[in-house]
């Protein structure tokens, strides 16, 4: 078993005040809005985390894919100071522009395939936002407006189908549609508009057709939902729903794009084009909040025109500092191989623990991206074991262990994640 590593440094982080009180701050004057584990992160650096006496912990969380280039890159960091020391990165209205904001736009949207390309070999565009609910919204606007505009359908009767056990974010809106109750009792009236369908259930999906029905709004891998695959055909199914019925196919891969599946879109692994696709999180590297909405030009350019839309810090030069530095690490490092070649040796090692084990149910993987389901349904008891012995882990659903590390981990640390589940999940 490898020993937890610590670093000798007494001026580790923001302050030295005492965990304990650090932890007593958060209960008394914060949102309890967060079950949280018992760790205070002083420094983050690459894929480890360090407590005040630098105790060193394996981050398998990666902030839910923000942290796919590691903590703190340097080639991010540096482009952030650069910015701050050359006085280019302050928020600017608007109503004028950035070279920074003008960049970003073209590395992102041609970042992308083309999007909707039944509308034409168009381009992509890019609307900016800040958390990745944000874009979601954007998102749910989109198809609307394409309902109505485009297909005639009665303002304010149009449909999205949504899926079982996803997630997109906690805004009124989003959790309208959300299938666990916590997240919208008592937060009513709530929006209206969705049909939920069972998450991989062609036939369902059909049948939630209607006329008003106007997009398809689905997470080509389930995070939050507890790391479900969409399954073989699932993807290319709905996509030949909405041409044949004239809907826009958007995809949420807030958590799941940008490498993390060992693909550069988790919707390559199954040749299929969205019309519209959400990114956030690691778009920036972990140090700056963005996520973008990306569609075909005509699209953008039908439901978005001057007041339809906006943001005083999307796009911001800051941001977009972080973005294009962000995206070019993703490239040059060749993060998305790392986390398929990576993701394929942590995937056999665990379905070895897995045949060895009592606890595990299934796993579900793909690339960096892995589920373990534990037979007794609390996760959470396994991810506190994890915690104990230099592994941040939590749980999916409550019913599965949800490890995603930087993409940016080698075979040790590979090594040092199989060692610790292992450890608590043979008995």
């Amino acid at each position: 078993m490898t020993n937890i590593n610590t670093i000798k440094n007494k001026e580790i982080g923001f302050s030295q005040i005492p965990d304990n009180q650090i932890i007593d701050f958060e209960s008394t004057f914060g949102a309890h809005h967060y079950g949280r584990l018992g760790l205070v992160v002083r420094k983050a650096e690459g894929a480890w985390l360090y407590s005040i006496d630098g105790t060193k912990h394996l981050d398998c969380l990666a902030a839910y894919s923000a942290a796919n280039q590691g903590h703190n890159h340097p080639k991010i960091v540096g482009a952030l100071l650069d910015a701050l020391k050359g006085q280019y990165g302050s928020v600017i209205s608007n109503v004028v522009y950035t070279d920074s904001l003008g960049l970003f736009l073209k590395k992102s949207a041609n970042l992308v395939p083309q999007l909707g390309p039944r509308f034409g070999a168009n381009g992509n565009k890019v609307l900016p936002k800040n958390g990745g609910v944000e874009s979601v919204e954007t998102a749910v606007k989109m198809a609307r407006y394409y309902g109505w505009k485009a297909k005639g359908i009665e303002d304010g009767k149009q449909e999205i189908i949504v899926f079982t056990r996803n997630f997109h974010g906690r805004m009124i809106t989003t959790v309208s549609f959300s299938p666990t109750p916590k997240y919208k009792e008592g937060f009513g009236p709530l929006t209206p508009g969705f049909k939920i369908v069972e998450f991989g259930d062609l036939e369902g999906a059909q049948k939630a057709i209607t006329p008003n029905t106007c997009g398809i709004l689905v997470e080509p891998m389930q995070g939050e939902g507890g790391m479900y695959l969409a399954g073989e055909g699932f993807l290319s199914g709905l996509r030949k729903l909405a041409d044949d019925n004239d809907l826009l196919l958007l995809f949420d891969e807030i958590q799941v794009g940008l490498g993390r599946t060992g693909k550069m879109f988790c919707f390559e692994h199954e040749n299929v084009v969205p019309d519209g696709i959400i990114l956030g999180k690691a778009i920036s590297g972990g140090l700056v909040p963005v996520s973008i909405f990306v569609t075909n030009t005509k699209l953008m350019d039908m439901a978005f025109q001057p007041g339809k839309d906006g943001s005083t810090y999307g796009g911001y030069p800051l941001a977009c500092v972080a973005c294009n530095a962000a995206i070019d690490v993703i490239i040059e490092e060749k993060l998305a191989e790392n986390s398929a070649m990576m993701g394929a040796i942590l995937k056999e090692k665990i379905l070895d623990i897995a045949s060895r084990s009592s606890h595990v149910k299934e796993v579900r993987a793909s690339g960096l991206f892995i589920g373990i389901e534990v037979t007794s349904g609390d996760a959470m008891v396994f991810c506190r074991k994890l915690l104990d012995i230099g592994m941040l882990a939590n749980d999916s659903y409550g019913h599965t262990i949800r490890i995603s590390p930087p993409l940016i981990i080698g075979e040790s640390e590979v090594d040092y994640i199989a060692e610790r589940l292992e450890k608590v999940l043979i008995d």
